[in-house]
């Protein structure tokens, strides 16, 4: 796994001096490669490759919902936000981010088919504003009648990462660097990509905590690992043990390990 290693001296200080409080349970961070939406400690939400659902999993009694399934046709990404669950769609080509309530009525589409760069890359800000890449490169939030820059980032041949972060919105640009933002649009932290050539990201999660999370593969091995960066500063501070697949959970004492999918969905 040494293309999965990072350039970075000072992991092994950090991960002794990372100590998060315990949560109330695992909690599953990403499904098949894909990030899963918390809300709090009691809520998990995620999308599966080649249906239109999105499975809500209770934390508390592990019941096993299924939402969305006659409103969406293509989901990818979700986030919960202030009672609400805002998820990427595309229909027909047509890329969009669905609102629904916390009880999962659809509420309103908002339509991202003549800006977003990548359809089921998004994050959303305090207030409701979906920050997007454009596809001439900016961060552009996309509010209920305007789309004004939120950002501008470096000219990229590869789409980025969006998710959001500690308030704000985390951007990661592949073999570029990764950047949190403020609410505003203003830097707090930037760093250059750290993964070496060799290993692709597939996907960034934040759980309940506001912990950040990013999955990272490698091609020849057909093997998977798991990163945690500090919020505050953006260095890893834990990495899991690769895993054949793409399945992740966050332990109560804050390590990372590699889980089976099958006992999340409940078939």
């Amino acid at each position: 796994m040494s293309s999965l290693r990072l350039a970075c001296g000072a992991l092994a200080v950090a991960l002794v001096a990372a100590c998060d409080a315990p949560g109330p349970s695992d909690m599953l961070i990403f499904i098949d490669g894909r990030a899963v939406a918390a809300s709090g400690d009691t809520l998990l939400a995620f999308s599966r490759l080649g249906t239109s659902e999105i499975v809500v999993r209770d934390r508390r009694s592990g019941a096993v919902y299924r939402r969305g399934t006659n409103t969406l046709r293509s989901p990818h990404h979700i986030q919960e936000l202030d009672g609400r669950w805002y998820v990427s769609d595309v229909e027909e080509g047509a890329a969009s981010v669905v609102v629904f309530s916390g009880q999962w009525d659809p509420e309103r589409r908002i339509p991202l088919r003549d800006v977003a760069s990548a359809p089921h890359q998004f994050a959303v800000l305090p207030g409701g504003r979906v920050v997007v890449e454009a596809t001439d490169g900016r961060l552009v939030a996309v509010g209920a009648d305007s789309a004004a820059t939120f950002a501008l980032v470096e000219q990229s041949g590869r789409t980025g990462l969006l998710v959001a972060a500690a308030g704000g919105v985390l951007h990661a640009v592949p073999d570029r660097s990764i950047t949190l933002y403020n609410a505003q649009g203003n830097i707090r932290w930037r760093l250059p990509w750290p993964w070496q050539e060799g290993a692709f990201v597939t996907d960034i999660a934040v759980d309940g905590q506001g912990r950040v999370h990013v999955l990272a593969g490698e091609e020849l091995r057909n093997t998977f690992v798991c990163f945690s960066l500090s919020p505050t500063t953006g260095e890893v501070i834990r990495w899991s043990v690769p895993g054949p697949a793409a399945t992740f959970i966050v332990e109560r004492m804050g390590e990372i390990r590699p889980d089976s999918t099958a006992h999340w969905i409940g078939d």
